[in-house]
């Protein structure tokens, strides 16, 4: 078949992207929308680029430079893609390809006016919209002139920030192709961007508007502030005119300039109300058409709207599928459970199936619909205070939902039904053996999972493992084991509010719970000091796992075990990893490498101990914190002893400081009983997806992380696999990294960030939630991946969360910042027990605070303070 270089744009639609690229084929799709008016034009296809490219062959190797270079280095992409592009443009344009393009130009007449823009055959999808990433040119006049300003959006592929895009996004260069789209030029009275859903907030029901007079490239450059114009169900329900100086406008020879706007019309909204509300309409036709929010570039040309290109919105945060057109309210689970990165689909499921209450999926992360608990007047204030104690923002955004008209329905209260969760429970004696019995428990289940586990393959493992799934939530919601941590709760709460009514001591059980008893998390910490102990006195071992990160995980023990002192070291690491290898950093994603399969992960840690640390320092900080402990109940009790009724109130706090020491650190235990189950759980499906590739079913296990626990089960019975499943969900799955999950969502897409209502900060601090007492100044270390945090003693750790994984961290530091958190959340409770001043929920803080300055955080107040 003939290479065909030019189409006209009624001939394509949105399934064309590899001929016309993705700007070509939406505007295809566009004009064939009834009612939705395009300027006519053409494309040139990616046929004619991939034709200019294989004129030079030494765009080849440069094109492999290219993709070898790191992504941060400036100066040499800069330099590499200037070359591609000049190649490119040198390259002349072969005579039948000139002849073809001028041919459709004399169609839309000779020397119209035209526009001439960039069409890569990676832009405008669904997941990254490459926006403003190639070039376009307006007012382009005569076929000498379109043929030159072709080549050059031929060599925009190459500009150094598409070049960059491309490679933080792990797109090859070679994938992509340019086409372009040549239209007739429009000179409008004005234009600018409609955006289907708001793209601050999410909110799908409601579309804003942003306009100025002459062409859109005042706005899109920022030479302008829009009007802007917000549209809620066919009405203008807010509008900011922008006094408007300047303007672009096309000239009669081609280009285009800037103009002084005259006084009088600076204020004059570029459109009126009814303007606005009929592009709305518009709008809303082409987002039903591509399915999904678009972001529209539009022009007013006498009087009637022009659609000059649309292209999905890629920021916004998914809406959990309910199926119904009712209002729902989602609380997101990844900030309650410390891990607001993306799911894979196998985790997801796994999640949903082990957990208490039902979970909808948007974005790769979990959510909980709290709408019927809100509804009702009885359980409304039982969930706000259960929130607000996790995480204020949450309690706030809410509470914000709860303040429109009618969003969520008052339904009447509910007959005596089950206890609101979170709410009292029965009482439990302050007894040790009550703890010690449930952790008992928990390990009979857990061995007698491993032993049954073992002989089950096939579909007799997924009926199996459904059973076990029963199993893990009985386990899970044993009304022993709900009180225990309920009482370490409450005693906690009670011990703040009364301590600080009686003795005006603010957060006092943050210091009366450290080294307490039975934390499996804080004991994890301490026992990779002590692997340090075992591995500082041999410099060779020391020197091997300086270099580690180039061995295979699967080698590295047997390698060390080679080494003079090397046996010691690898059994003082097995024995860790014995204990604690089902963690990892995200471990509620089942499919999340474990410390036991990639051991390499500890390596950094265990290195900072045997730097920052002398020998038996893990029994003497937790000494040290029991010893502060019982200090401060000396002292809170003495205190307590001098104030009128004094005995009386010595007596509770005694009794509830024991309670809080009882079970404070059993809280932890739960959490590392489901991790534990869940290695379980993977090791059994990991063998179960060997023997799948073994059959060529699937091409690699790690395949099975892409489908449901259902979906796997199915293949697992039928043998068979789609294979169209499984790339899309990489793909999703990569595109929803780019997501921030709001701590609460709306059915309209909203996302409800909440805020902290405080005015006893000070100005430019930095707010969260006071987690741990005490003040400490020091050196912020950012770190946003645990395998690469280089801690030194006295440094403040700075990241978006912590779950248990990153314990080993906190011995070696001075004080904890986080952006997710509440007062009963993992990183909290190991603060309090390492006695490290902690403030968590810090809105954006990993931004906000650059690696390296130093910082104040007070721990006690809740707020950080950036000093240099």
């Amino acid at each position: 078949m003939t290479e065909r270089y030019v189409w006209d744009l009624q001939e394509v639609d949105e399934t064309q992207v590899a001929v016309v690229g993705g700007k070509g084929a939406h505007l295809g799709g566009l004009s064939r929308i009834e009612g939705i008016r395009v300027p006519g034009g053409f494309c040139v296809t990616t046929d004619a680029f991939q034709r200019i490219m294989a004129e030079a062959p030494s765009l080849d190797d440069r094109l492999d430079q290219l993709s070898r270079l790191n992504p941060d280095d400036r100066e040499a992409i800069r330099m590499l893609s200037a070359e591609i592009r000049r190649t490119i443009e040198g390259i002349a344009v072969p005579g039948d390809l000139a002849a073809a393009i001028t041919r459709a130009l004399a169609q839309l007449g000779e020397q119209a006016a035209c526009a001439v823009r960039s069409s890569a055959t990676a832009e405008d999808l669904p997941t990254a919209s490459f926006a403003g990433q190639q070039d376009t040119y307006l007012n382009v006049v005569g076929p000498t002139a379109i043929l030159q300003h072709v080549s050059r959006c031929w060599a925009s592929l190459f500009t150094e920030r598409a070049v960059t895009y491309r490679q933080r996004n792990g797109i090859d260069h070679r994938t992509v192709h340019m086409a372009v789209v040549v239209q007739r030029m429009v000179f409008p009275h004005a234009a600018g961007i409609l955006f289907t859903a708001d793209p601050v907030t999410g909110n799908r029901k409601v579309a804003t508007v942003d306009a100025g007079f002459g062409l859109g490239e005042a706005l899109v450059s920022g030479l302008v502030n829009p009007d802007v114009f917000k549209v809620r169900h066919g009405e203008v329900v807010a509008k900011a005119i922008a006094a408007k100086q300047r303007a672009v406008h096309a000239l009669p020879t081609g280009g285009t300039q800037e103009v002084a706007i005259d006084p009088q019309r600076q204020e004059q909204p570029a459109l009126t109300d009814a303007q606005v509300v009929r592009l709305v309409r518009l709008g809303r036709r082409i987002e039903a058409h591509f399915g999904r929010p678009q972001d529209i570039e539009w022009c007013l040309v006498d009087g009637g709207f022009q659609i000059v290109q649309s292209r999905p919105i890629t920021t916004l945060f998914p809406i959990p599928e309910t199926g119904d057109q009712e209002n729902h309210v989602y609380v997101s689970v990844g900030h309650g459970q410390m891990m607001t990165d993306p799911m894979k689909p196998l985790g997801l499921s796994m999640w949903q199936l082990t957990a208490m209450v039902p979970m909808h999926t948007a974005g790769g992360r979990l959510f909980v619909d709290v709408t019927r608990r809100l509804a009702s007047p009885a359980s409304r204030a039982g969930l706000l205070d259960a929130m607000g104690r996790g995480d204020p923002l949450i309690r706030d955004a809410l509470e914000t939902v709860l303040d429109r008209d009618d969003f969520v329905p008052s339904l009447p209260d509910a007959g005596p039904g089950r206890p609101p969760a979170g709410g009292a429970s029965a009482p439990i004696e302050t007894d040790p053996a009550i703890v010690t019995e449930l952790i008992e428990r928990s390990q009979v289940s857990i061995a007698a999972l491993e032993r049954d586990i073992r002989t089950k393959t096939g579909p007799a493992l997924f009926d199996f493992l459904l059973e076990a799934f029963e199993e893990h939530k009985r386990v899970l919601s044993d009304p022993l084991s709900m009180q225990a941590i309920m009482a370490g709760m409450e005693a906690t709460w009670w011990l703040n509010d009364t301590l600080q009514e009686w003795l005006d001591e603010k957060n006092a059980a943050d210091t009366l719970t450290l080294s307490a008893p039975d934390n499996v998390t804080s004991e994890m910490g301490l026992a990779l000091l002590d692997v340090a102990d075992v591995i500082r006195p041999h410099s060779e071992v020391v020197a091997f796992l300086q270099g580690v990160e180039y061995i295979e995980d699967k080698g590295f023990l047997d390698e060390l075990a080679k080494l003079t002192g090397g046996t010691e070291a690898r059994d003082a690491i097995e024995a860790y990893l014995d204990r604690y290898g089902m963690r990892c950093v995200g471990e509620i994603d089942i499919t999340r490498p474990r410390w036991r399969e990639r051991p390499t992960t500890l390596v950094p840690v265990i290195l900072d101990n045997v730097r920052n640390f002398e020998p038996g320092a893990a029994e003497r900080r937790f000494e040290q914190g029991r010893q502060k402990a019982q200090k401060k109940e000396q002292d809170v009790l003495s205190r307590l002893r001098a104030l009128p009724d004094g005995d009386r109130k010595a007596d509770e706090a005694k009794r509830m400081i024991d309670r809080v020491r009882t079970f404070i650190g059993y809280r932890e235990y739960p959490k590392y009983g489901i991790v534990s189950r869940y290695f379980v759980y993977k090791q059994a499906l990991l063998e179960e997806a060997e023997r799948l590739v073994q059959a060529g079913v699937l091409p690699e296990k790690e395949d099975i992380f892409y489908l449901t626990f259902q979906e796997l089960h199915d293949v697992v019975r039928s043998h068979q696999v789609d294979g169209r499943l499984i790339q899309p969900r990489k793909d999703a799955f990569r595109s929803y990294h780019a997501l921030t999950p709001p701590r609460v969502l709306t059915s309209d897409g909203e996302a409800v960030t909440g805020a902290y209502r405080r005015d006893d900060v000070p100005a430019d601090a930095l707010i969260g939630l006071p987690v741990s007492a005490g003040t400490v100044e020091g050196r912020a270390r950012v770190v946003l991946d645990i395998a690469e945090a280089d801690l030194e003693a006295g440094d403040i750790l700075v990241t978006t969360f912590t779950d248990p994984s990153w314990s080993p961290l906190f011995v070696g530091i001075a004080g904890l910042v986080t952006e997710v958190g509440g007062q009963m959340t993992h990183g909290a409770v190991i603060a309090r027990e390492y006695g490290l001043p902690a403030v968590v929920g810090v809105e954006q803080a990993t931004r906000l605070i650059r690696d390296g300055q130093r910082i104040r955080v007070h721990g006690t107040d809740g707020y950080v303070e950036i000093l240099s």
